[in-house]
């Protein structure tokens, strides 16, 4: 602030600006921006004048002359340069002006919403308009206006979404889809109709969405036109109107609520919306599609009102009680009721529980909470965004940095901020639950059904059928077979009695799950695992909501179900939401471990132990991903918690058993060094440990002192030895974790435990590129704090080395290209080799870091984001391929964390369950699974040009 004010007094030009921050008022907002936010301190900074402009200026008069600027200065422009610089140049001055308006509470949050989708109407008007002059000039049309030149074209451009509804978020993405009339359009005879308004489209994506020294406009997605794996860029207007009336899906309709012509021929755009109106808006809806629609409000929170909230993490749009789950509580009422109620479908999710409070949809309480949590989330999520621009939902996650944003907020501290979030989530939450519970014609489940009997009752398969089972005989023929003790679960009368009671409810819940017939299955499979059935049956009966939470894990997570089988003590956490709002500390973890192991009486005792509460630790951990209380970065740091608990409490163990034999090496002690995922905090449900173990002792010891001692290099050979026995040799109880020591010094060739001095000494002479790439990983996670800090010193000088660049990136090059040649598929679920997938994302971020490291120390980090992010701050890699690397690995690592945590094979779109890629197409923020994997392909097509392009 002190510089900016320093600036203004040293520039004539400027006087009027250093006048206005003479106001300590103004002064002290403008440091608050500042602080809270590194990209508005950038937009100021970068353009005092600006910054005087829009403080002297009422922002509304401010906006509307901008917009007549804009197009002034957009109609002489001849090049795609010039009309990229000029429109680039107007949206950054309308995004310092809303949020200082924001900020400043001169404009209410939903104005601001408003402001932002006026702004990319404008910008994508006259970019639309610049395309077809030049159409123009070159002969392929003509319009009957050059100043607007893209109306009267049957060029159409739909605003779907947030930007349809004129609810813009900060740093949102524009959903668009583009279709063009044959019949309206102007074409010269010589001019294919396709080919033309392809490349226009795609034109128009680059003028929006490229990056340059300027900046860019809006970052566009064309990913919700029909069919988007399949089509083009730009369909006609026939071909849109066969597949929707052919094979358009109700979430397709849902989207198609917001839709509006926002640049082109506004004309053509709304005749084509008022055709898809019947599509849209059905007078009555089927049985299909009300089980559909179903599907969809369980897509959006996989445990429909399960759980407690944490806030550090929560994503406001996606998490539970979020922005979504508003705006799908109005849609999917506006497609029951719009068809007969038009005045219903209104596009603003505001307007709409307005209108469903006047129908008589909601009441009056309802509709007055939802707006005003609707109204600060959007507030709440538009500082999320003002903090760096980036298209983000989640809060901090850390403590230090949720109270910067607290402030930032407009809250006094973290821990007020946390209330009343957690209140607004709360009340969200509570009505998005109840939606369609008292809606009797949208009841799957009820009516008598009957099991007895050795022949299937007619009504009872009718019943299942219609609940969705596909075999209802074979549903029946299980349950009969329960009821005959086929299981030692249900082997007592008791457990039979007990099952008797739940059985309907049962059957109901796992109907709930998106395919009844598999969760059903795993289930069956579940109980014949038990080895009692009481304690479940009397859960069940007692507690109506587990019945939905175990139906789920049935219906998406086969790997947890037969976790559960086996520790069904697990059952109570799963009861108790407070269990898994917020995730446990190292010291909550600590004391659960001690508590389970302190009670081993022998050293194999002690393993087994481990083992059980290892996997129950981790289950609990993959109860909160589905659960959606935690994301998947959260995850991955949750399982590295866990299991650098896990070492050092075993570290522990296996030390004081060693010590009973071998005594201790004077001045002697070890440290373990975790690798990879661990290292990097990103571990997944199934992830190895990668680890090296370092010691060091006293030069003049010769051996151990106990009964029988051992060498010094001996005995932390042994050590090593039960140590990595202790984390992965299996047991009565299972097994904890896989354990690879293949990256310590010469791999599988050099001993297993390394000296300090022999570590170093090899890192700094022998050490191949591949073994500092995977140091950029590497971090202490046991052993005393002295030797720690050692070793960690021994890292850090050895990875800020200088380097030959050219060297590296020969060496990089060549090991990536033999993992392809040896392990290279096309697949893009196999998410870590594909090409543009995990490996290349790790290569780019650990490559970048060793060049950079000797003149940019401060962008190491073991976890690829913030490595991606400190490797942005500090001007080593480009903003855009930051926040696109940094968007890539999230998505990459929250399939991984779905995927790894629900199955044990290789994830098969063709034979996983329907629930899982439900789950999936959540956690990439699409509509449908179908949608997932294009925007996968997209992504990893771009990663893997990235890395052809930076690691040069």
């Amino acid at each position: 602030m002190a510089t900016l004010l320093e600036e203004a007094r040293g520039n004539e030009a400027l006087a009027g600006l250093a006048e206005l921050l003479a106001d300590e008022r103004i002064a002290a907002f403008l440091a608050g921006v500042m602080a809270g936010s590194p990209y508005l301190k950038g937009l100021i900074r970068r353009d005092p004048a600006r910054l005087h402009r829009l403080l002297t200026s009422a922002p509304e008069t401010h906006f509307d002359r901008l917009v007549q600027q804009l197009s002034a200065d957009m109609t002489p422009a001849s090049d795609m340069v010039t009309a990229m610089r000029i429109v680039r140049a107007f949206k950054t001055e309308v995004a310092l002006m809303a949020a200082l308006s924001d900020l400043g509470g001169v404009w209410p949050v939903m104005m601001v919403t408003d402001i932002l989708t006026r702004t990319a109407d404008a910008a994508l008007q006259t970019c639309v308009d610049f395309l077809f002059r030049g159409a123009v000039r070159r002969g392929d049309i003509t319009v009957p206006d050059e100043t607007c030149a893209g109306a009267g074209t049957g060029y159409i451009v739909l605003g779907m979404g947030k930007y349809g509804a004129f609810e813009l978020n900060y740093s949102s993405d524009i959903d668009l889809i583009v279709f063009y009339d044959l019949e309206r359009a102007r074409l010269s005879e010589r001019v294919e109709p396709p080919t033309f308004f392809v490349r226009l489209t795609r034109d128009l994506v680059r003028l929006m969405d490229e990056r340059t020294g300027d900046g860019y406009v809006f970052r566009t997605d064309l990913r919700l036109r029909p069919d988007a794996g399949a089509t083009q860029v730009a369909l006609s207007t026939d071909a849109a109107m066969i597949y929707y009336e052919s094979f358009g899906q109700n979430w397709e309709r849902a989207a198609l609520i917001k839709a509006r012509p926002v640049a082109g021929d506004i004309e053509a755009g709304q005749q084509l919306l008022a055709e898809l109106a019947p599509f849209v808006w059905r007078r009555y809806l089927d049985y299909a599609s009300i089980a559909d629609i179903h599907a969809m409000k369980r897509q959006i929170h996989a445990f429909r009102g399960f759980g407690g909230i944490g806030v550090a993490g929560h994503n406001v749009k996606l998490g539970p009680g979020g922005i979504r789950e508003v705006e799908f509580f109005a849609q999917t009422q506006q497609l029951i009721a719009g068809g007969r109620q038009k005045d219903l479908r209104v596009r603003r999710t505001l307007d709409a529980l307005e209108r469903l409070e006047a129908r008589q949809w909601i009441k009056p309480d309802v509709r007055a909470e939802l707006a005003e949590a609707y109204v600060e989330l959007r507030r709440i999520e538009h500082r999320v965004q003002m903090v760096a621009d980036e298209q983000t939902h989640e809060l901090p996650e850390d403590a230090q940095a949720l109270d910067r944003f607290a402030r930032f907020a407009g809250v006094s501290s973290r821990e007020e901020f946390s209330r009343n979030y957690v209140a607004i989530l709360e009340r969200v939450q509570r009505h998005y639950g109840e939606l369609f519970e008292n809606a009797p014609e949208l009841t799957q489940a009820g009516g008598n059904m009957v099991f007895a009997g050795e022949d299937d009752d007619p009504e009872t398969l009718a019943q299942l059928k219609r609940m969705g089972y596909s075999q209802p005989s074979q549903v029946l023929a299980t349950v009969r077979g329960w009821h005959h003790g086929r299981y030692p679960a249900v082997r007592t009368a008791r457990s039979r009695e007990l099952l008797t009671e739940v059985q309907v409810s049962l059957i109901a819940a796992l109907a709930e799950t998106s395919d009844p017939d598999g969760a059903f299955a795993i289930f069956d499979r579940f109980l014949a695992a038990l080895p009692a059935g009481v304690q479940l049956f009397s859960l069940l009966r007692a507690n109506p909501g587990l019945l939905r939470r175990v139906a789920d894990i049935m219906g998406i997570a086969p790997r947890l179900a037969r976790v559960l089988a086996k520790r069904s003590r697990l059952l109570d956490a799963v009861i108790d939401p407070r269990a898994l709002a917020v995730l446990p500390s190292a010291a909550e973890i600590d004391q659960a471990i001690m508590a389970e192991l302190s009670a081993a009486r022998d050293h194999q005792e002690t393993l087994d132990r481990a083992r059980v509460v290892g996997s129950e630790q981790s289950f609990l951990i993959g109860v909160r991903v589905l659960s959606g209380s935690i994301n998947a970065n959260q995850a991955g740091g949750a399982y590295a918690l866990l299991a650098d608990r896990m070492i050092a409490a075993l570290q522990a163990a296996v030390s004081e058993d060693l010590a009973r034999s071998h005594g201790e090496v004077p001045g002697g002690e070890a440290v373990v060094i975790a690798m990879g995922k661990l290292g990097g905090r990103e571990m997944t449900a199934t992830s190895d440990l990668d680890l090296i173990v370092i010691y060091d002792f006293d030069p003049l010891a010769q051996q151990s002192d106990g009964e029988r001692p051992l060498a010094p290099s001996q005995f932390y050979s042994r050590f090593t030895q039960r140590l990595i026995t202790a984390l992965s040799a299996p047991t009565a109880e299972g097994t904890l974790y896989e354990v690879d020591m293949r990256l310590r010094p010469s791999g599988q060739k050099g001993p297993v435990a390394t000296h300090l001095d022999s570590f170093i000494e090899y890192q700094a002479e022998e050490a191949w590129t591949w073994e500092h790439l995977a140091l950029t990983r590497a971090r202490v996670v046991s052993g005393p704090p002295e030797l720690a800090a050692k070793v960690e010193a021994a890292i850090n000088a050895t990875l800020v080395l200088p380097r030959d660049r050219a060297k590296i990136t020969a060496d990089v090059r060549d090991m990536r290209a033999r993992i392809a040649a040896e392990k290279g598929t096309d697949n893009i679920w196999d998410l870590k080799q594909v090409r543009g997938g995990l490996v290349d994302l790790e290569f780019i971020a650990q490559y970048l870091q060793l060049v950079h490291a000797t003149a940019h120390p401060q962008v190491l980090d073991q976890n690829t984001t913030r490595a991606f992010q400190k490797l942005g701050e500090a001007g080593c890699l480009d903003a855009a391929d930051a926040e696109a690397l940094i968007a890539a690995t999230r998505l990459i690592h929250d399939l991984t964390q779905v995927v790894r945590l629900c199955l044990d094979m290789p994830f098969d779109p063709a034979t996983a369950p329907r629930g899982l890629k439900e789950l999936a197409a959540r956690a990439g923020d699409c509509p449908s699974f179908e949608a997932l994997e294009l925007k996968l392909r997209d992504i990893l097509a771009q990663t893997h040009a990235r890395f052809e392009r930076l690691v040069v």
